[in-house]
């Protein structure tokens, strides 16, 4: 999902810089995350931000189904088994970090397995939830030990990716943004079941800006999804800046671009008629209404919709070369590296299983320069790439250093939900054996 490079000279994202000297930024200045979230809610700016949040409210009381493709959950296709995961390691380090709580942390940061709470994640970089532990909050030796409950958990190849963290950092730098709301460690923890007593499940949710994980567990098994990263820029280039050099996301992008080359290169326009179902980023003429937003822009499954209906589009995995469909697995082996070794290799052979009914589509262009959205979606996995214009820069076009990624597990494999009914529950039975009094 992510690596290095070192790069030299500026990145075309310079010439977009933002003139800091607006209220926007002087006013963010002055600010933590709580009074920012609260300035946003009250007084609802920037408006296309704040009516997406009261949208968001809405799909929030309904109650959990799971993204599907036709409206209709498919059974039966998850199932309890054996990844490998340091259950005992994991549940260690979040008792560490409990220990080192005051009664009230511990009781902002648990919460009941079952509690709607998992659903409210997003990734902008207003707290609009501020439910668990804001880590910029807490005292250092504490931040470590939420931080290593993480890396207990995630794979070794990326054990949270701290160049995540280091662009956040770079976003926030005085002399770039915000620092009292886009620092390093701007992320909140909640835990769910704790304290994970086995068999019974448990699991935590980790969200901020451009990084939000959330993660079940039961026994020695693992589901992380749904999940969303995002970086801008993807490339810290200040030579005296922390990871100065990192370059993120790139990977994802340099093997989607592939595949849609390849694909055209073999099959021609009919190819491309077939898997790029927008020629243009956005195109209100031809865009359905609400296929483009603001915010999500061209992705359909970001934070609060987990009961979408996304039709599959584009072409069938199953249909396509050996060569080609080795690029997907490239493509899919990033998107799962938060997963641990055999947790990933486990995950992986569950989706190849798909390949059948595994759709790919392409919206934009397929040059080298283009920005462009693809997604891979089956019964088992939808990951979805997205080139998005300006947030905090002020392209107005998508850009290649703007980028938001994500993944989910349809018909109810988000949350580990459709997992929980098949775990097997405590004895019901009890007697009182003592003397009545």
């Amino acid at each position: 999902m992510a690596s290095e490079d070192q790069l030299s000279g500026n990145a075309a994202y310079r010439q977009y810089l933002p003139d800091l000297t607006t209220p926007r930024f002087t006013t963010m200045r002055t600010q933590d995350a709580h009074e920012y979230a609260k300035a946003f809610k009250e007084g609802g700016v920037p408006p296309w931000l704040h009516g997406l949040y009261l949208h968001w409210q809405k799909l929030f009381q309904e109650p959990f189904k799971g993204i599907t493709n036709d409206g209709r959950v498919r059974p039966d296709l998850f199932r309890l088994q054996d990844e490998g995961m340091p259950i005992d390691a994991i549940v260690s380090a979040a008792n560490t970090l409990l220990s080192q709580l005051t009664p009230s942390q511990h009781a902002l940061l648990t919460h009941h397995i079952d509690s709607p709470e998992w659903r409210t994640w997003s990734n902008p970089e207003f707290l609009l939830s501020p439910k668990g532990l804001r880590l910029d909050e807490l005292p250092a030796p504490t931040r470590t030990a939420a931080l290593s409950l993480l890396q207990t958990t995630l794979s070794r190849k990326l054990r949270l990716s701290h160049r995540r963290h280091a662009h956040q950092r770079f976003l926030g730098n005085p002399r770039q943004r915000s620092p009292g709301i886009l620092k390093e460690a701007s992320y909140n923890l909640v835990l769910f079941g704790h304290p994970f007593p086995q068999p019974s499940p448990g699991g935590f949710s980790f969200y901020g800006h451009h990084l939000c994980l959330n993660i079940f567990l039961h026994r020695t098994q693992v589901v992380i999804a749904p999940w969303f990263t995002g970086a801008e820029p993807n490339l810290i280039d200040d030579p005296a800046a922390p990871h100065a050099g990192t370059r993120i996301l790139q990977t994802e992008e340099r093997l989607g671009l592939r595949l849609m080359q390849a694909l055209v290169g073999r099959g021609g326009e009919a190819m491309r008629r077939r898997v790029q179902v927008y020629e243009a980023m956005r195109d209100e003429e031809v865009m359905p209404r609400g296929r483009w937003n603001h915010d999500d822009q061209r992705h359909l499954c970001g934070a609060y919709r987990d009961n979408r209906v996304v039709p599959y589009e584009g072409v069938v995995v199953g249909e396509m070369e050996e060569g080609e469909k080795e690029l997907v697995r490239g493509i899919l082996r990033e998107f799962l590296l938060y997963l641990p070794e055999r947790a990933r290799g486990v995950r992986m052979g569950e989706v190849e299983r798909w390949f059948g009914e595994t759709y790919f589509c392409w919206i934009g262009g397929f040059g080298e320069e283009d920005a462009f959205y693809y997604r891979i979606q089956s019964p088992v996995v939808i990951v979805e790439f997205d080139h998005h214009s300006g947030v905090f820069l002020t392209n107005e076009e998508p850009a290649k250093f703007h980028i938001h990624t994500l993944l989910r597990m349809p018909n109810g494999g988000d949350y580990g939900m459709a997992l929980r009914p098949l775990i097997p529950g405590i004895e019901q039975e009890y007697l009182w054996e003592g003397k009545k009094e």
